[in-house]
This record gives C-alpha cells, structure tokens and sequence, in this order.
C-alpha cells in the first residue's frame, strides 16, 4: 500500500484527529510527525505531503456539502413540538401518537406526555424519553435528491452539543427529537440556516 494510502486509512479510523482537522486546529507538520510514528515510515515529506492532500480534500468535501445543504435548507418550514416523549416497545400498543415506526422487533413511539401519563401500557417498555421537544424541518421533495443534507444538520447538532434522542426522516419531513432544554439553541441554530 502506499504512503498516502497508509495515511488516508490511518486518518480515517482517528475520528478526534478528523474532527481537529474540520475544525483547522491541527498543526500538519506535528500531524505528520505523529502519523509517521505511528505507522513506522521513513519518508517524512512523503507523509507530510499525504496528510496535506487529505486535508485539502477533507476541505473541498466539507464546503460541497455544506453548499449543498444550505441550498436546499433555505426557506424551509420548522415547528416546534414541546411536551412530547419517546418510547421503544418490544410489541404495538394503541395508543394516540404523534408518530409510530416498526424497525425490526421494536416499535418507537412519538407520544404527548399527558397521553402517556394517562396511558396504561401492556407492553414491555425498552426504553422512555420523557419531556423532549421535536423540531420539524419541512423541505422541497428535492430534499431527497441531494445528499449530506441530513448529515450537515446532525453535525451541526453535534458541535453545539445537542443530542438527537430520534431522527425520523420521510419524504418532505425531517424530525429531531430532543431534550426539551436543547430546543432554543436547536431552533436558533435551524432558523439561522433556512432564513
């Protein structure tokens, strides 16, 4: 394999090492010393030159989805669903519900908190999210045509710290369930975007 094979790999399965490079706080010739090390190679500039092009592409990757995103994200609807939870069931119950997905052996449940309150549930519950908030981005059907667009919106998320408990995404609908205390940064972030 090559040196900027060996240095590609190496900086793939370094997920840290990725997220300093996205965010330009690396220095490459300390980086390049370390990966040389690392993988025992005797070229130095060789692996300077590798780990360069990497982040050259890591850039240019970024910015295209980023682009992309944007693009399709601008002038899309967002609502606000507050007082709601999140149950994972090993069986379907009837139940009033904002939303209801059978993945595998498992049915998820978006319900109201005083539905649940009140709710006598038969079946067993694998894991409850009380009092989260969802946010709702309404897209162009052309949200499915291009990609990173999900991607770009939950490593937003992430760098703000804002945990997505559910993602469900159909068709023209997006919907992040969220802790209820994350849902004015969420939406300041998302109304930022589609304005």
């Amino acid at each position: 394999m090559s040196t900027a094979n060996l240095v590609r790999v190496y900086l793939k399965n370094k997920p840290y090492i990725m997220e300093a490079l996205e965010g330009r706080i690396v220095n490459l010739s300390a980086l390049s010393r370390v990966v040389q090390k690392e993988l025992k190679l005797n070229d130095y500039y060789a692996v300077k030159a590798a780990v360069r092009r990497y982040y050259q592409h890591l850039e240019k990757a970024k910015f295209s989805i980023e682009k992309r995103a944007l693009s399709v994200l601008k002038g899309n609807k967002i609502t606000i669903l507050d007082g709601i939870s999140v149950l994972v069931l090993d069986s379907e119950i009837d139940i009033p519900n904002n939303a209801k997905i059978k993945v595998d052996r498992h049915y998820v449940y978006l319900v109201e908190n005083n539905i649940l309150k009140k709710a006598k549930i038969k079946a067993e519950i694998i894991k409850k999210y009380e009092n989260c908030s969802a946010i709702n981005i309404q897209s162009d059907e052309n949200v499915e045509a291009v990609s990173g667009v999900m991607a770009f919106v939950t490593s937003l998320f992430a760098e703000y710290n804002i945990n997505i408990i559910e993602l469900i995404s159909c068709y023209t609908e997006n919907l992040f369930v969220i802790r209820r205390e994350d849902t004015l940064r969420a939406y300041q972030l998302i109304s930022e975007i589609v304005k």
